[in-house]
């Protein structure tokens, strides 16, 4: 059924979301005007939070009621503000996306997010402004983000992670962002050169990239790690080299940050994600997954709706424990089961004992028809592990799970793809296994 829901289109005040927003920002920038916010490669790209205001009230918006931030310039942050401006709804989009057909959204509706489609088709998912900001307050409170600790900002901005960790951190609180070009050892290096301390919100597969060629800031103070789960022999092998603590962030488009890492030591157990943002609340339905609430959850998708994003509340397909100290601790994804004569097992437990071997640089576990049981399925694991032999990971598995669950096939490959994101596609994994059979 589709449908165009109504959004609250007044904030505390009788001010519009966007104005709320933008006041803020303006607040901010009369408090500190000459203090440095895009920090650029360019020195003529370097602008302080006065600059960066002047700059964006040059900005055209066009006519039409969304703007669409694009790329990894201050010219994304710019776009962002003159939407909050002049109140239109922004849409931000990676530099290889077109720009969407949309209708015309509805009042209130200052920001749509894009799912990222590892677990599906993407789907839109509608904010207020108020919403973004409670979850850039939360992220900030619960992180001590701090100005004197900029952002290096290597991952996307238009990715709900990057949008949360970097732009609205900027544009809120005065958090400066040191672009960095690329992920490239010698640009990272470069834009921490002569600082104190910095903050550096990444992925896995870039902390793994940087760990092996010893490039990772000594001023790091803050070290993120999100949009993927964080192998813990890595976490572990960052933490002997540097002392350096990579904090595990767990998070959904749909509502922004869920679950921290809070300890200053590394984990002993790969699936805790953490313990829940300030300002949000975290419970398991009777089923086992997660339900998030809090002031930062989405009004709903859109424009078609769905009962699992509602009223302050999402309900994930994430299966999860929550211990007596709030610890959460992920078990899977329920869309992702899979069926071994006749029993259920989420892939990820594959994965975390896989991980556990030292040479496994990363995996991804699936089910696909089994020709000898038309009722089950056949576990396969795919695994990025130069040098080591299928003989050995699996003796490696088999000293850990039941032998139910170990996988049957195994794919060695030369790299499993993650990008900035640290994202890898299950399905796309499975369609490429087909194709080679």
């Amino acid at each position: 059924m589709r449908i165009v829901f109504r959004l609250a289109a007044k904030a505390r005040g009788g001010h519009t979301a966007a104005a709320m927003l933008y006041d803020r920002w303006r607040a901010l920038v009369r408090r500190s005007p000459d203090a440095p916010a895009w920090v650029d490669p360019d020195p003529d790209a370097t602008m302080t939070f006065a600059e960066l205001a002047a700059a964006a009230e040059r900005v055209d918006a066009g006519t039409g009621p969304w703007v669409f931030p694009r790329g990894h310039s201050v010219d994304f942050v710019l776009a962002v503000l003159s939407a909050w401006r002049h109140g239109k709804t922004v849409c931000p989009l990676e530099p290889y996306q077109a720009i969407p057909a949309l209708p015309t959204p509805p009042p209130g509706m200052a920001h749509l997010k894009f799912t990222s489609g590892s677990t599906g088709a993407p789907r839109g998912i509608a904010f207020t402004q108020s919403q973004i900001a409670a979850d850039a307050d939360h992220i900030v409170s619960t992180m001590g983000l701090r100005p004197e600790w900029p952002n290096l900002g290597v991952i996307s901005l238009a990715h709900s992670y990057g949008f949360s960790n970097l732009v609205t951190p900027l544009l809120l609180h005065g958090i400066p962002l040191v672009r960095v070009p690329a992920p490239l050892p010698e640009l990272l290096q470069r834009a921490a050169a002569g600082r104190d301390a910095v903050t550096l919100p990444a992925v896995p597969a870039l902390w793994r990239a940087w760990h092996d060629a010893g490039c990772i800031p000594g001023c790091v103070r803050i070290a993120l790690s999100a949009g993927a789960p964080l192998p813990l022999g890595l976490e572990q092998a960052v933490y002997a080299r540097s002392g350096l603590k990579l904090h595990n962030f767990y998070g959904a488009s749909e509502c922004g940050g869920i679950a921290y890492d809070r300890t200053e030591t590394p984990r002993t157990d790969e699936r805790v994600t953490g313990t829940a943002l300030d300002g949000v609340t975290l419970a398991a339905e009777p089923g086992g997954c997660l339900e998030v609430r809090g002031t930062a959850v989405g009004n709903g998708y859109w424009p078609e709706s769905d009962p699992a994003l509602a009223h302050g509340c999402f309900r994930t397909s994430d299966w999860v424990e929550i211990g007596e100290s709030g610890a959460v601790r992920w078990l899977g994804r329920s869309a992702d089961v899979v069926n071994v004569a006749g029993r259920k097992l989420a892939p990820e437990t594959v994965e975390t004992a896989l991980r556990s071997h030292a040479g496994v640089r990363e995996c991804v576990v699936f089910g696909v028809e089994a020709p000898d049981d038309p009722r089950g399925e056949l576990l396969v694991a795919c695994v990025e592990a130069p040098g080591v032999a299928i003989a050995e990971l699996r003796a490696h598995a088999a000293a850990r799970l039941p032998a139910w669950q170990v996988p049957r096939e195994w794919w060695a490959v030369d790299t499993l793809g993650t990008g900035n994101r640290g994202k890898i596609s299950r399905s796309e994994w499975r369609a490429k296994w087909r194709l080679t059979r």
